[in-house]
């Protein structure tokens, strides 16, 4: 098989040589030449609008993206300042076989994913970086909330982003220091409301209602992407799905008192064995995040970085997708959960990147039935500790962002059509 694949590929190589009829691509790098690189995943979600297919190239210059010719491409590419080369049939022929004969890959994407992001329907008093970066890359995305989830509405979308969430009914344990401010009040409120509505007696019974929904949207083929807080409380919400983790601030009644052991592990995606923190005083969820969020001394911005694991691109074309970068160490950033202790992660999931030396995992990617779920910790990979009120990033200033690119890695994995694992 693979003497048959090799002359196949020289075959192939010889005739695009030979071809003077071959047609013009457009290559947009996405190494350190790349003048804005979020603007380049829009112009490759563009080109997927217009019915035409972007071949991935992963690990070639930083992940590029490669093109047949189009004015109309081009027009996109000068409009939204994204840096593109026109190359011919025999420079295309080069790239394919530089590809060839090292740790890369051609991955084919077909058709634009439908995106939605699951954000609740009044303004917040934090942004969130998922948004920020397809408002920026020009990808269209529609908002969803409970009573949509709940109706179904889940089965029109590729891609599903959990905004800045807490699924346990706890509302973000920011009762500590916003019970008293209006959009604290405000935000119970509405929720109380919207379960009395759905009939639930609770609004920790609605969130969970919503997270088995969820769950459900993955293993029916779905992608999942979450950030922050959302990564870890859909699954706490999913392991105590038999218990009551709420304490009476929050729903009126006690915590039940053996919760803790009445977790069960085997309803969650991507953590186990984990503790709970149920002190409604304390800003956190369990002992999952690392560093824990209410001692936020315990990090240094200047030294704070993580690494992206390097992986196969032509027998684990998944987590390469993931983790195209120009760089291969990102700056750190913090969030509610700034980062998964390996501890509590499944087996099964695949860690993509990690703070060296330390018990920290960054990012992680997992298969669930036909779908895929992945986590990324922290809450904004531009501004380090992104406190409630602060103003949004202005994207326009970090163009060439690493830690936003794997955020816009995610919107494009739906579009790559699936291949078989290499034997």
């Amino acid at each position: 098989m693979q003497i048959y694949r090799i002359k196949m590929v020289i075959l192939f190589v010889t005739l695009l040589i030979s071809s003077n009829s071959f047609s013009q691509k457009i290559l947009i790098p996405m190494d350190l030449k790349q003048t804005d690189h979020l603007k380049a995943y829009g112009v490759a979600y563009w080109t997927l609008e217009q019915g035409v297919n972007v071949e991935w190239l992963l690990n070639y210059r930083g992940g590029s993206f490669l093109m047949d010719y189009d004015s109309g491409l081009e027009r996109q590419c000068r409009i939204r300042g994204v840096s593109y080369a026109k190359i011919s049939g025999s420079k295309a022929a080069q790239i394919y076989a530089t590809i060839e004969e090292n740790n890369m890959d051609v991955v084919l994407m077909e058709k634009a994913p439908v995106v939605a992001v699951y954000q609740s329907p009044r303004e917040t008093k934090w942004d969130d970086a998922v948004v920020l970066a397809l408002e920026y890359a020009e990808i269209p995305y529609e908002k969803l909330w409970d009573k949509e989830v709940l109706a179904g509405e889940l089965d029109k979308y590729d891609w599903l982003h959990l905004h800045h969430e807490d699924f346990t009914g706890q509302y973000g344990k920011f009762y500590r220091s916003y019970r008293n401010a209006p959009w604290y009040i405000e935000t119970v409120k509405m929720n109380e409301t919207l379960a009395t509505e759905l009939g639930f007696k609770k609004v920790s019974r609605m969130k969970l209602a919503v997270a088995k929904v969820i769950k459900d949207y993955v293993l029916k083929g779905g992608f999942l992407f979450s950030m922050c807080s959302g990564t870890d409380t859909i699954d706490i919400a999913l392991a105590a799905a038999k218990t009551d983790i709420c304490d009476v601030v929050f729903d009126g009644d006690p915590i039940e008192a053996d919760y803790q052991n009445r977790l069960d592990f085997s309803l969650s995606m991507a953590f186990q064995n984990f503790n709970l923190i149920t002190d409604p005083m304390v800003y956190e969820f369990s002992d999952i995040d690392i560093p824990p969020s209410n001692t936020p001394l315990l990090r240094r911005e200047e030294s704070d970085y993580f690494t992206l694991f390097d992986f196969s691109a032509k027998y684990d074309p998944v987590p390469t997708m993931l983790t195209q970068c120009h760089v291969s160490v990102v700056k750190g950033f913090m969030g509610q959960t700034t980062g998964f202790k390996k501890r509590f992660i499944k087996k099964p999931v695949v860690i993509m990147a990690e703070s060296e030396g330390t018990e920290q995992a960054k990012y992680l990617h997992g298969n669930l039935g036909r779908g895929t779920f992945t986590f990324y910790g922290g809450h904004d990979p531009e501004d380090y500790r992104h406190y409630v009120g602060d103003p949004k990033t202005q994207l326009s200033l970090h163009q060439n962002s690493p830690g936003y690119r794997l955020i816009l890695n995610n919107i494009l994995f739906p579009a790559a059509k699936k291949k078989k694992r290499k034997t």
